[in-house]
C-alpha cells in the first residue's frame, strides 16, 4: 500500500515537472515570437523611413537638414521600440 502511495506521489511531482517545462517552453516561444515580429517591424519601419527621406530631399534639397533630422529621430525612436522588445523577451527568458 506504502509502494502504491508513493508512487502516485511521484507522478504527481513528475506531471508537476512537465507543467513547469511546459510553461517555460510556451514562455521562451512566446518570446522569441514577439521579439522576431518587433524586430521585422523596426526593419520595415527604418526602411520606409528611409525611402521616404530620400524622396522628400529629392523633391526639395533646401529643406534636407530637417528632413534629416526628422528622419533620424523617428528611426531612434524605432530603436527604441525594438530595445524594449528585446529586453522583454530575455526578460521573459530568465523569469522561467
Amino acid at each position: 500500500m506504502v509502494d502504491i502511495l508513493m508512487l502516485a506521489q511521484g507522478a504527481v511531482q513528475g506531471a508537476a515537472d512537465a507543467a513547469a517545462v511546459a510553461k517555460n517552453t510556451n514562455a521562451l516561444l512566446g518570446a522569441g515570437l514577439g521579439l522576431g515580429l518587433a524586430v521585422i517591424g523596426a526593419g520595415l519601419g527604418i526602411g520606409r523611413i528611409g525611402g521616404q527621406a530620400v524622396e522628400a530631399i529629392a523633391r526639395q534639397p533646401q529643406a534636407s537638414g530637417d528632413i534629416r533630422g526628422a528622419m533620424i529621430l523617428t528611426a531612434a525612436l524605432i530603436e527604441g521600440v525594438a530595445l524594449a522588445a528585446l529586453v522583454f523577451a530575455l526578460l521573459f527568458k530568465l523569469i522561467k
